[in-house]
């Protein structure tokens, strides 16, 4: 077996070993010892490739979103040059944020809590940077091909996604809260955002 396809299948085995442990028995309690006997993977094997279980639950979050990455990349380069399908793909997204099961909502908050070490510190910022960033590219590649109204400022416009998003993914992992504002209203909103009336009209007649 080449040393790529091992890694790819080992880091995949890992992130789906850390993911079963977070649902069954939450962040906090999980131990290296738990991941070994989970995945059937050595001590040596695993420390291959990360350091710690924290860095095991940066990658899980970092997978996630390139996960929707790819999917909306397909959906704008690969579909009928629609603003449905794409957006679906983040409407998607969003729903399973708003779940309160949604092991990495579970993950992102166990590590905020863990902000003051300088590793996850700087693993917490390029995953937000990361985050704007590709929000922002969607932006522009809907723009490109004429799906999203070029009067969108795709960066600040990428900004308030996230930061509504992530206020959505806090509220989910608080047991018992709800409100009149769900996954829901916040999809409408960025697709009313994303394509004005006067851009979404002039679309439905092409």
């Amino acid at each position: 077996m080449k040393q790529e396809q091992r890694r790819r299948q080992t880091t995949a085995l890992l992130s789906d070993t850390v993911k079963k442990l977070v649902t069954a028995k939450g962040c906090g309690a999980i131990t290296m010892k738990d991941i070994m006997e989970e995945s059937g993977l050595s001590k040596g094997a695993i420390f291959h490739y990360v350091k710690s279980k924290d860095e095991l639950f940066v990658q899980v979050l970092r997978e996630r979103l390139e996960e929707t990455n790819r999917q909306f990349r397909e959906e704008v380069l690969q579909g009928g040059k629609s603003f449905a399908e794409p957006m679906q793909k983040i409407s998607d997204s969003i729903a399973a944020y708003a779940r309160t099961e949604e092991v990495t909502n579970k993950i992102l908050l166990y590590l905020l809590g863990k902000e003051e070490q300088p590793l996850i510190a700087e693993a917490l910022k390029e995953y937000d940077e990361r985050t704007r960033a590709l929000s922002a590219e969607w932006i522009r590649i809907g723009q490109r091909y004429g799906l999203i109204s070029k009067k969108v400022d795709a960066d600040r416009t990428a900004d308030m996604f996230v930061l509504l998003t992530m206020g959505l993914r806090v509220r989910a992992s608080i047991a018992g809260t709800s409100g009149s504002f769900d996954a829901s209203h916040l999809s409408e909103w960025i697709a009313r955002t994303l394509q004005p009336h006067d851009h979404a009209a002039k679309e439905s007649r092409t």
